[in-house]
């Protein structure tokens, strides 16, 4: 409970809203109750949407949620509500959209201003306590807004009008607006090209965000044709990340973004999803370039996620880790001054780690510029030169170093994990942890993918309500909430089932995914005007619609997840490459359809969309491999190695090739192939709905495995 009267959040579940639970604000949840309280009080709300996670949200807490005199002002004059924009998306991304409307930007904190029925009319992320930063302080703008709300109704109620017709054109698309075609995810590539920095890589200018998505697709274009310019923009952006201070070099993992544009200053916050995308870029990297270091990456980030992000004993994925580990620790948890470091090393590893990590007694820390973000500025060869010393010796000496590094590090504060099993970012960790199973032969990373969606299906999948978007909060004290599953949790969860199937082949993984897929059509699938809503159409399946929830959004820009109505896509189409199933397919096209005619215009931030129209376009590459011993597993592994959207790689025992385990596609042909019965060790490549002859040697499959990647690239 809370010790602060009317303030409810001591009975959130939420790690964000439990976090302002001591506040002096008469804090209020997201629901019925609250909205009631503004409409009989005649009072409009102050909501506030943030994260954990989010350094901003954590600053505005202490300078203004945390003042007695603007929490008297708060009190007095609005009837306040906190949301976490990780427990409800939904809501986060209507008002993110108002405010972006109103003010031109977006992000968290999001300070948005509402009539009581919840109709937004004015707003604005972060407010400094005073007049500060060219932006008007916070305890101003509290009482200017308190006065137009009574003393200019009419404005009032116009300006909110004129904000919800805003929101409900926000991604509100309908109907058929273009052709499918390989041009639309051409036209993402070359905007991928146009926005490439080819001295740092990645995209744009600062600040500097992945954009796994764009990469994705590129790579895919690369594995195709080889392209000089696609292979420098790919290698030259994957080195330049994993080498910057937006990835820990300590611990693995990235952090969420870079503040500037050489990779070298992150944003602190480590988020599941950017880690779970960006694994699979560096896995398919290794795959298309055979480049070594992109599976050391690839290891690397799945190191961090297994000790930081990952329930050991449960199995499934954490939400992020902070920042910080309070207002005064702007990111100092992760960033060393040279003293710091000479206290942990000795002179030999010191000299070797200042020249590789560029510790040095100015760093990159504006607030303390002592303070130096490990990043890789010199390589060993280099620094071999440099000091006099064998290049083997070199990497002995920084072995050790970064092991030093490390272990003082976690004897500091550490910044607060969230615990917060959400489905949707746990199936993509989920699929993410199974390609990188495949194809850099980690068994046991598979085998804990299939513990944590078994959780997942277990935990959070109900045959009467669906799925829930939440299955465990960080607080084991905190109350469990039935937050119902969103667009995001089905189209993913769908993918996760159906890359379990093709890593264990166990058919119950795959009729999961069909079960899941036929509940996301039923809930969220408008029949009518084509594509997906991200929540369900049926206020029995929703719960409510208070305020801008009565907006229906078809999502479809990365953000930076995949898109929710990409990612339906995708997840048909794979469904019907294996059962055949015309309803399946026809969807799909209606979906990508309703986006066509607009997707180019979103270069890459609509990326997705081009993975998924290649999925419709390019007839499936279906590999399926039976047997056990070392033909098979070279078969497997020949399988693995080349990367290409539409490529998709089945593993069966002898005993499990038969039709009971199989989907309706491959039960017609893989159980009465010759030699099936006998044990024999084959791989059958399978194309458009037909299958070639069984292959024998790892050496004829990855030949007709080319051939047939380059005969779609052309096609």
């Amino acid at each position: 409970m809370s010790d602060v009267p009317g303030n409810a959040l001591g009975n959130a579940s939420s790690s964000y809203l439990r976090s302002a639970a001591h506040q002096p604000i008469q804090w209020q949840e997201w629901g019925e109750e609250a909205f009631a309280k503004a409409k009989r009080e005649n009072k409009p709300i102050l909501l506030d949407v943030g994260a954990v996670w989010c350094h901003w949200c954590h600053v505005m807490d202490r300078e203004s949620y945390e003042n007695p005199e603007t929490a008297k002002i708060i009190n007095d004059h609005f009837v306040a509500i906190k949301v976490d924009r990780d427990e409800r998306p939904d809501v986060d991304s209507r008002y993110q959209a108002a405010v972006q409307a109103i003010s031109g930007q977006g992000g968290w904190p999001l300070t948005a201003f509402l009539t009581p029925e919840g109709k937004p009319f004015f707003g604005g992320t972060y407010f400094p306590p005073s007049d500060h930063f060219g932006r008007p302080g916070f305890q101003r703008v509290l009482l200017s807004i308190a006065g137009a709300f009574h003393e200019k109704q009419g404005e009032v109620q116009e300006s909110a009008n004129a904000v919800m017709g805003a929101i409900a054109q926000a991604e509100s698309f309908a109907g058929r607006s273009g052709s499918i075609s390989t041009a639309i995810p051409d036209a993402m590539v070359q905007s991928a090209v146009s926005m490439f920095d080819r001295t740092n890589g990645g995209f744009g200018s600062a600040p500097k965000f992945p954009h796994p998505g764009a990469l994705d697709l590129c790579l895919d274009r690369l594995s195709r044709t080889g392209d000089a310019g696609l292979r420098e923009l790919v290698t030259v952006s994957l080195e330049r990340m994993a080498k910057g201070g937006v990835y820990d070099q300590l611990a693995g993992g990235f952090h969420r973004y870079s503040v500037d544009e050489h990779w070298i200053v992150p944003h602190f916050e480590k988020m599941s999803y950017d880690n779970s995308e960006l694994l699979k870029n560096y896995v398919h990297g290794y795959q298309v370039t055979g480049d070594p270091f992109f599976a050391t990456v690839a290891r690397d980030i799945i190191r961090w996620m297994d000790e930081w992000l990952s329930d050991r004993e449960h199995g499934g994925f954490y939400a992020s880790q902070d920042a910080d580990d309070s207002l005064d620790d702007d990111g100092d948890y992760f960033t060393w001054t040279l003293d710091e470091a000479r206290a942990v090393l000795n002179n030999e590893e010191l000299s070797v780690a200042s020249l590789y990590y560029d510790i040095g007694e100015v760093g990159e820390m504006h607030h303390n510029p002592a303070k130096n973000v490990l990043f890789v500025r010199a390589g060993t060869a280099e620094i071999s030169a440099r000091i006099g010393i064998e290049p083997d010796r070199v990497r002995e000496l920084l072995d050790a170093a970064r092991a030093k590094l490390y272990t003082a590090r976690r004897q500091r504060p550490t910044p607060f994990v969230d615990k917060t099993v959400y489905v949707s970012w746990n199936a993509l960790c989920i699929s993410a942890y199974f390609e990188a199973a495949r194809a850099l032969g980690l068994p046991n990373v598979g085998r804990f993918a299939l513990r944590s969606l078994d959780r997942i299906l277990s935990e959070g999948w109900d045959d009467k309500t669906g799925l829930r978007h939440v299955i465990a909060y960080s607080d084991p004290k905190s109350a469990k909430r039935d937050v119902r599953g969103l667009l995001d949790d089905y189209c993913f969860m769908v993918s996760a089932c159906l890359d379990a199937y093709e890593f264990d082949a166990d058919i119950t993984y795959f009729r999961f995914a069909a079960k899941i897929a036929d509940e996301m059509l039923s809930k969220f699938c408008d029949r009518t005007s084509g594509g997906f809503f991200d929540t369900p159409q049926s206020i029995f399946d929703f719960g409510s619609t208070l305020g801008a929830l009565v907006a229906r959004r078809k999502p479809f820009q990365d953000t930076p997840t995949p898109a929710g109505n990409s990612g339906a896509v995708i997840a048909l189409l794979r469904l019907f490459h294996y059962t055949n199933d015309a309803g399946y397919r026809d969807v799909a096209e209606q979906t990508l359809e309703v986006f066509a005619g607009v997707a180019e215009q979103f270069g890459i931030f609509g990326a997705t969309y081009g993975l998924a129209t290649l999925r419709f376009v390019l007839p499936p590459v279906q590999v399926v491999v039976v047997g056990e011993g070392a033909e098979a597993d070279a078969l497997a592994h020949a399988a693995a190695v080349p990367y290409a959207v539409n490529k998709t790689v089945l593993r069966l025992t002898s005993n499990q090739a038969v039709a009971a385990n199989l989907p309706p596609v491959l039960a017609e042909t893989i159980p009465n192939l010759p030699g099936v019965k006998e044990g024999k060790a084959m791989a059958v490549l399978c194309s458009g709905f037909a299958c070639q002859p069984p292959i024998a040697t790892a050496e004829e499959l990855s030949a007709a495995l080319k051939q047939a990647l380059s005969e779609e690239s052309d096609a």
